[in-house]
């Protein structure tokens, strides 16, 4: 029996494509990078920053680390905020709090950043426990999710997460909880997608997730 459940961030909760974008393609430009199609850009929504641009970039990882300090000093001075609710979050929330479910958000975006975000869209409220990534990128999703376990005093046979991408199936996995995932966010497209991987559930839109818990 699922007595918690844990959402990602960024493609689960809120669409944070603008402001993620905005801020990789300026700290693209302060570092002298061409700039990227606007399909390869989408691909830093979501995963460790610094992982992207080593991928997309080709960089080591200092120059990655340099590049994701210039790229969260602007999103937090100045593209923070630029995201939206996926629809019926709030409601969904509201209907798991009411059924006596623990809620928490485990994200790759930094705590800090993640825990303003969610004050200001309203869903901090609802949350029970709220963990994310340091500076550095020495967490890997599997250890922010045991962080939130930890901190709810559950245990892990009870646990799922809600997330939108390959990250998200193999922390739940390596962590030892149920995945369900959803085709909304930026990175599973289909069911097909989310069955490649270990899981108890596909979510179209977020009210799925009540109906595959019940």
């Amino acid at each position: 029996m699922i007595r918690a459940v844990l959402f990602d961030l960024d493609g689960t909760l809120l669409n944070t494509s603008e402001g993620i974008l905005e801020s990789a393609s300026y700290a693209a430009r302060q570092m002298g990078y061409a700039a990227l199609p606007p399909g390869a850009m989408l691909n830093f929504v979501g995963p460790p920053i610094q992982n992207s641009f080593m991928k997309y970039y080709g960089c080591d990882e200092a120059s990655a680390q340099k590049a994701a300090d210039v790229f969260r000093n602007y999103y937090k001075e100045k593209a923070l905020f630029k995201a939206s609710l996926y629809p019926d979050v709030l409601e969904v929330l509201e209907v798991l709090r009411q059924n006596g479910l623990k809620i928490a958000v485990a994200t790759y975006k930094r705590e800090d950043y993640a825990i303003e975000i969610l004050k200001h869209f309203g869903i901090a409220g609802y949350c029970d426990a709220m963990h994310g990534a340091d500076n550095f990128n020495s967490l890997k999703k599997s250890d922010i999710v045991n962080l939130c376990i930890q901190e709810l005093g559950v245990d892990r046979k009870e646990v799922v997460l809600v997330g939108d991408t390959e990250h998200d199936a193999t922390g739940a996995e390596n962590a030892g909880i149920s995945f369900i995932g959803v085709t909304f966010g930026f990175g599973f497209r289909t069911s097909d997608d989310v069955k490649a991987y270990p899981s108890i559930g596909c979510a179209a839109d977020m009210t799925d997730i009540i109906k595959i818990l019940k």
